[in-house]
């Protein structure tokens, strides 16, 4: 089963710490983004495996956007 990890705010993208095929556990970090100079890191909520990454360094997502999908 796939699960969406979606933007909750506008940002940037800052760093992408995680590689697709990765298995991820809840509460790894997948990217940091960087909102009014804070950085915040984005999570995994549900434990599965990286399938695909939608974004990168410098890319500007707006609330909503897929950065990954787990499978």
């Amino acid at each position: 089963m796939e699960q969406t990890v979606r933007a909750e705010m506008v940002a940037s993208v800052h760093s992408v710490v995680t590689e697709i095929g990765t298995p991820v556990s809840v509460g790894d970090t997948l990217m940091i983004l960087e909102s009014m100079k804070m950085e915040i890191p984005v999570v995994v909520e549900v434990a599965g495996t990286v399938r695909e990454i939608s974004v990168q360094p410098g890319d500007v997502v707006r609330e909503g956007d897929v950065l990954v999908i787990l499978g």
